[in-house]
């Protein structure tokens, strides 16, 4: 458990409960599930000794469920922001089993734990999966923008708990869009494979796998969106006061609130490109190889015709007739071959000259 005091001095760390908060600053008690699970009774007294109210019983449930997904709901006293990470950490094993995810590793290997967070006026609580990185990165960062020389640089800190939650969504957000790369790759190479005339491609159950895993992140991003845009919602019914930092403060959430939104939009624009590009490519596929079929019906038939009236004149010369012309003559045989092969000349020509015989172009 970590615990930052924001105040005077302007950021310190430790990893005791705080007791009491002074006149300005406030508290970030960062936690993993399991920690807040053990140490609850320690929690709620203090969210009731800094606070005057703590956790209800239903948001503990929820922050301690590993499988709740995106929400946003609130009381008179805090908020509770219930968001789900993507990113390719492993958190602590869920109290279900639940099904795997298909598809490629880079799909397989996304962890969706959430994350929750309880925004009093002075105090925020974060609940984290086991392995956060996103929580040891931004706490290091914040510890490195307290210095002096980061401070003269233009590095400011949160100025309050709702600014501090929008930054850490942000992080878990940003989170997913390095993994766009990766994912972008896998399903590039899918398309060539199956774009490709002559190949044989044979992972479609992978594939179809993938198509699913896409289809259940653009469902969790759309939660996310969701959550995001119900805290907006709540944040428009703000009245600026001292802990909010007046009207400036209360502005500068909103317009902290619509990044946060605008990166999850594009995660989900992204989510669903990659869903539309690995459908687009298998019904591309399967109309190529359906033009490619009916490109060698076509030479079938081209072949079948030129031959057809080579069948018919050799029925004819082969009836059990005794008075067929040409039959009987020694050079009978030859006319028939050479009308036979002027024929087929003249079918074949024609046949090329109409593009019945040509290769497609691009084939």
């Amino acid at each position: 458990m970590r615990v930052f005091r924001f105040g005077q001095p302007a950021l310190s760390e430790s990893d005791t409960l705080p007791d009491r908060l002074g006149d300005k600053g406030y508290v970030w008690v960062a936690c993993t599930r399991a920690e807040f699970e053990q140490r609850l009774t320690d929690i709620q007294a203090m969210l009731q000794a800094l606070c005057g109210a703590s956790l209800l019983e239903l948001h503990v449930s929820d922050l301690l469920n590993t499988q709740l997904p995106s929400h946003y709901d609130y009381t008179s006293q805090y908020d509770l922001l219930v968001f789900r990470r993507l990113t390719s950490e492993r958190g602590e094993a869920p109290a279900k089993p639940v099904a795997k995810r298909g598809g490629p590793p880079v799909l397989r290997s996304i962890d969706t734990s959430p994350v929750g967070f309880a925004v009093f006026d002075r105090v925020l609580l974060s609940v984290h999966p086991g392995d956060c990185a996103v929580l040891n990165q931004y706490a290091e960062r914040l510890l490195s923008g307290a210095s002096a020389s980061s401070r003269a640089a233009g590095v400011h800190l949160p100025t309050q708990p709702a600014d501090l939650m929008l930054r850490v969504v942000n992080q878990v957000v940003d989170g997913y869009l390095e993994l766009r790369r990766e994912l972008t790759r896998q399903l590039d190479h899918w398309q060539t494979e199956l774009l490709l005339p002559r190949s044989r491609f044979s992972n479609w159950n992978a594939l179809l796998e993938a198509r699913l895993s896409l289809h259940q992140l653009d469902e969790i991003c759309e939660d996310q969106r969701t959550a995001i845009v119900d805290w907006i919602d709540a944040l428009a019914l703000w009245e600026p006061d001292d802990e909010t930092g007046g009207q400036r403060g209360l502005e500068l959430l909103r317009v902290r609130s619509r990044d946060v939104l605008e990166h999850i939009e594009r995660v989900v624009h992204h989510v669903r490109r990659l869903e539309q590009n690995a459908e687009t490519a298998v019904q591309m596929h399967f109309s190529a190889q359906s033009h490619r079929t009916n490109d060698i019906m076509r030479t079938l038939t081209a072949l079948t015709a030129i031959f057809l009236p080579l069948n018919l004149i050799a029925g004819i010369f082969g009836m059990n007739f005794e008075f067929v012309p040409l039959i009987h003559q020694q050079s009978g045989f030859w006319w028939a071959m050479g009308s036979m092969a002027l024929i087929a000349v003249a079918l074949a020509v024609v046949f090329w000259r109409k593009r019945y015989l040509a290769r497609t172009s691009g084939r």
